[in-house]
């Protein structure tokens, strides 16, 4: 899999590539700024890019920016967002262009390499990971018929679970549950935001991305 490292801290944006090459990934570029990032995404045509959130020159949003640009010219590619601090509002916006293979971390996260590793994984193969402090700051956000709110708070756990990238049988460890209970919260989760059965089944996602666009209305305005 070919990897683009976007860090403007020199020692991490080097950290970061060295660690993917040594497990095999093949890191065909890094860069600096934002501008770097989408000259040699569009150059060099990636499966992968992981990004800081800020990045020259203004150091705000300019990373997600160029993610959101590149994930609206390559829909397949698989984005890794890293972030110093909680901005539920951008991962919302990133996962409003498609939520498969889209990963939201901070960067305190990545200080643990097998959890990284396994978020790299996990996104490269088309899951959804979203940091579990990003999400817990979603469920402490509220809007007015909010279906969210309408879900017990086991099911909320759960749908919190799923947002982080969890499978049913880690959700089921974390919770001390049944699979099968996992099962029928999830199933009652998707009856509650009204997400029929669907040929390809993609209401996992699509539950995420409702969980996760509340916060998308309020930067717009």
């Amino acid at each position: 899999m070919r990897l683009i490292v976007a860090e403007d801290e020199g020692l991490l944006r080097e950290g970061l590539s060295r660690l993917l090459v040594d497990v095999g990934y093949d890191v065909v570029a890094t860069a600096s700024s934002a501008t770097e990032l989408l000259d040699r995404a569009r150059e060099l045509r990636p499966d992968m890019v992981i990004t800081d959130i800020r990045m020259p020159p203004s150091h705000t949003r300019e990373g997600i920016e160029a993610a959101l640009c590149l994930r609206g010219e390559v829909p397949t590619l698989a984005v890794l967002v890293l972030s110093q601090h909680v901005d539920s509002v951008g991962a919302a916006e990133l996962l409003s262009k498609g939520a498969k293979g889209v990963g939201y971390l901070l960067k305190q996260r990545i200080m643990a390499i097998d959890p990284f590793l396994d978020a790299v994984r996990q996104v490269l193969g088309g899951g959804t990971v979203i940091d579990p402090e990003v999400v817990e700051s979603m469920i402490r956000r509220r809007r007015e018929d909010n279906p969210v709110d309408r879900l017990s708070p086991r099911r909320r756990e759960t749908l919190a679970l799923m947002a982080e990238g969890l499978s049913n049988a880690r959700i089921a460890e974390r919770l001390v549950v049944t699979e099968h209970a996992v099962a029928r919260n999830i199933s009652a989760i998707f009856d509650t935001f009204g997400l029929p059965p669907s040929a390809d089944d993609h209401r996992r996602v699509l539950a995420v991305i409702r969980y996760l666009d509340r916060d998308l209305p309020e930067r717009r305005r």
